[in-house]
């Protein structure tokens, strides 16, 4: 039988700029000499010094049958929306190919393509369009959509007026109602109250029972193990694992509870972070980050952690070098070690995952660890509301206070 879906060696590349830590705004030297280098480089083929190659994928390959309903999981960065733009042809792969045999239906961004202006009906008509359905499959269905969304009484108010769960519910209804081969659904359980939430699983599982070809994307183990029949583990943009959902999930339930020491894959990088881990201190109120970073020769870099929420929202961001040139580390020739102590204070009770990076700033973007520890915070917050919070990256993320040393030793690294 001919797959639905066949992705050979699949490869999507972005060029990551990266700012000065200091903001927005640079210094007139650093302008001028950016400008004066920039034409050099380009006729030289490389790029630019605040730049980088990011792998979102990368020699991903994997068959899906007809009617069968697998499961990508992984964690944040992991590349799974990635995949799923390329498969829904919003995106175009670096390299490799894909082969799709049959019509697709997109859920991956609830809500897009909706017109605050619109009515409920009008939007039901207009969103029906954008993903794919004709006016005719639309009229069919139309009595369906309603009635699932729950908000009839409410049909011809512009959806301005809506509180975000009715908006959630109708965009989550048209697209749940399409009728397509194959069906990409990224993540879209997480919508409306516990009832809602239900009701979509239920749906879900209606989709699967019909003999149409899923790919499910979801943070939710429970939801993977009810829908899917098969499961793929995604890490760093490449295949860890795939078979039986209930093994995958279970390797990644393992995988991200043993999450507090980090092993990176080899690399022949100048100056590359061989291995980390977390130690929570101070009774839970404090956190060392323990970086081993390999040099070819001696540099001085600043040594960056962020910190997301589990959705991937980002809360904090500390760094030894960053904010001033007076506070880089300095890395040996070889291995050195760099321990970071961190106050998390500030922090709700609730899972985090924390990334690294090492960077010259403003000049050179050595090595980063995306998403590589997790940690948990079980005590509340102990500073009160109106502590003054300084913003650092990200929109409401807050600077994380950093106190860095390091032990200048190669005798104390285990792999």
């Amino acid at each position: 039988m001919q797959p639905a879906i066949r992705i050979e060696n699949l490869g999507k590349k972005y060029l990551v700029e990266h700012g000065s830590p200091r903001g927005q705004y640079r210094m007139l030297r650093e302008s001028l000499v950016s400008a004066f280098s920039a034409p050099l480089r380009r006729l030289r083929g490389l790029a630019s010094p605040r730049s980088e190659e990011f792998w979102a994928l990368k020699d991903v390959s994997f068959d899906v049958q007809p009617g069968e309903v697998v499961g990508i999981i992984g964690r944040n960065g992991a590349g799974k929306s990635t995949l799923l733009k390329i498969l829904s042809q919003i995106t175009k792969p670096t390299t490799g190919r894909v082969d799709i045999n049959g019509r697709v239906g997109s859920l991956l961004e609830v809500g897009t393509g909706f017109h605050p202006e619109l009515t409920g009906r009008e939007n039901v008509y207009l969103n029906g369009a954008i993903l794919g359905m004709s006016r005719r499959e639309i009229d069919r269905r139309f009595d369906e959509i309603v009635a699932f969304a729950e908000i009839d009484r409410f049909l011809d108010t512009p959806v301005k007026r809506y509180s975000s769960g009715m908006y959630v519910r109708l965009a989550f209804s048209v697209a749940a109602h399409l009728e397509p081969e194959i069906f990409i659904v990224d993540e879209v359980l997480a919508v409306g109250d516990a009832a809602f939430q239900k009701k979509c699983l239920g749906k879900m599982g209606t989709v699967a029972e019909s003999g149409r070809t899923v790919i499910f994307v979801s943070h939710q183990m429970s939801a993977i193990r009810t829908l899917c029949s098969r499961a793929i583990l995604l890490n760093r943009g490449a295949v860890e694992a795939t078979g039986n959902t209930e093994k995958i999930v279970q390797k990644y339930m393992d995988w991200s509870n043993c999450a507090q020491r980090y092993v990176a894959p080899k690399s022949d990088k100048p100056v590359a972070i061989i291995q980390a881990e977390l130690q929570p201190t101070c009774g839970g109120l404090e956190l060392r980050t323990i970086v081993w970073i390999r040099s070819d020769r001696d540099r001085e870099a600043a040594v960056d952690v962020r910190v997301h929420d589990v959705i991937g929202t980002p809360i904090a961001y500390g760094s030894a070098g960053a904010f001033s040139e007076t506070e880089l580390v300095r890395l040996r020739a070889g291995l050195t070690k760099i321990i970071l102590r961190h106050s998390i204070s500030l922090l709700a009770v609730g899972r985090y995952q924390l990334s690294i990076d090492v960077t010259r700033p403003s000049v050179e973007y050595f090595d980063r660890a995306e998403n590589c520890l997790a940690f948990d915070c079980e005590l509340p917050a102990t500073e009160r509301f109106g502590k003054r919070i300084d913003q650092a990256w990200g929109k409401g993320s807050w600077q994380l206070p950093t106190l860095a040393e390091t032990v200048e030793s190669e005798s104390e690294l285990t792999c």
